[in-house]
Formats: structure tokens, sequence, C-alpha cells
């Protein structure tokens, strides 16, 4: 699908969203995605088009895609917390420790390629002011630009780090959605195993392990289990 052809699906699909018309919003949408095209606000979108429809999993399974395209995005957050509350299962999340949370404050602001994108502006802030050092005949000049070349360095450095470190994070993490409205969490990758918990439609889980039809899940109080793999989605299959 070529690029004017997408905007014009997604103006079209706008106008159904605004007329009321969601459904037809929904499908429209999905034609752009089945295009190749995608983006944080044509997930946005339809996750507003899905909560208008009371579908609150497929709400959430796009909410959580814009996020993973624009983590920052206050107003996607905003529209996933009123999603989440409709949903049945309250989890707690494991405590952190403040150097913990400072850590994750400080690496979520960008993603891995945002660091990098940093990390080669103040590379190139370090090697201009590096050369007019050598080209600055007064000594405070000189003094200023060598200076200041270092600080551009060492940011370099450090975001340099933040991005393996954020990439790292990124690939560790497999989220998904759960969609069955409610499923048995079972010891083992069977369905004779016993039952360790319940979770429901809308529940947001990270995927460990794959065996056969079946993944295995930790949520973020740290309970493990297994759940067949028809019950969930990936955010990640973009």
């Amino acid at each position: 699908m070529g690029a004017q052809q997408g905007d014009s699906i997604f103006e079209k699909a706008t106008k159904a969203y605004n007329e009321g018309d969601f459904s037809n919003a929904v499908a429209l949408y999905h034609k752009i995605l089945e295009g190749g095209e995608h983006s944080a606000a044509l997930y946005f979108n339809m996750g507003n088009a899905y909560y208008k429809l009371n579908e609150i999993p497929e709400s959430i399974y796009y909410f959580e895609k814009s996020l993973l395209l624009n983590p920052n995005d206050e107003e996607v957050k905003q529209n996933l917390s009123y999603a989440q509350n409709m949903t049945l299962d309250a989890i707690d999340t494991l405590p952190q420790t403040s150097l913990s949370r400072f850590y994750k404050n400080i690496t979520n602001r960008f993603s891995f390629e945002g660091w990098a994108y940093l990390s080669i502006l103040f590379l190139t802030l370090f090697v201009v002011l590096y050369i007019a050092f050598y080209y600055f005949e007064h000594s405070s000049r000189k003094r200023w630009a060598f200076i200041t070349s270092l600080l551009f360095l060492i940011l370099c450095v450090v975001s340099v780090v933040f991005a393996f470190v954020a990439q790292r994070d990124y690939n560790s993490d497999n989220p998904a959605i759960i969609f069955a409205d409610e499923i048995q969490i079972s010891a083992e990758p069977n369905e004779n195993s016993q039952e360790v918990f319940i979770l429901h439609a809308g529940t947001k889980v990270n995927v460990l392990d794959q065996l056969n039809a079946w993944y295995r899940i930790r949520l973020t109080d740290g309970k493990t289990g297994w759940i067949p793999s028809e019950a969930l989605k990936l955010l990640k299959n973009f």
C-alpha cells in the first residue's frame, strides 16, 4: 500500500470514528495494517475505537502497542489506565529499590534508538568543539571549547551505554495480552496439570518461554505458570 493511499484510508477511518461509526473505523485501521503500515498514532486510534466498542482486551492491546513505539505519550498512558480499570485482575507489582526506579526512569525516557540518535548528536558536538579548540586563538575560548567538548564526549558515552541497556531490556521483555475471557494458568504445559491461578481478558503478562502450543508466563507480582498460546496475543508482533 502506498503512503498516499494509507493516508487516505486513515482520514476515512478518523472521519468514521468522529461520526461514531467505530466498527467501520476499526475495519479501516486494520486495512492500513494489512497494507504493511503501522505507527504509534494508528495503534492509539485503534485502541480508542475498540474502547468505544467496549472491547477492552483489544483496546488495551493496541494502547500497549502504541506505547512500545512511543513510550512517553501521556495521553496513551491515560487512556490505557481507563481501559485497565475495566479488567477483572488486580495484580500487584514487585517492590523496586530507589536505585532501580531511578535507573528505569532514566533509561525509559527514550527507546534504544532514541538513545543511539542522542549519542550521535553528542559525538557530533564533541567533534565540532574539539576542532574549534584548535582554531580558537584566545586561551579562554580554547579552554571553554576543550572542557565543553569533553562534556559532550562523556554524554555520548553515557548515551551509548543507555542505548545498550534499553535494547537489552527491550529484547528481554516479551509482553502479551490475555484475550480469553477466563483462563486457567497451569503449573505444567499440559491440560491435566494443576491449576496455579486464574487470569481474565485484558491482563498483561510477560512470556518467558514456549513449549509446543504453550507459553510460560510471568506476572508483575512474580507469579509464573503455563497458558495455551491461543489465549493471548504477543505485543511485539509488528
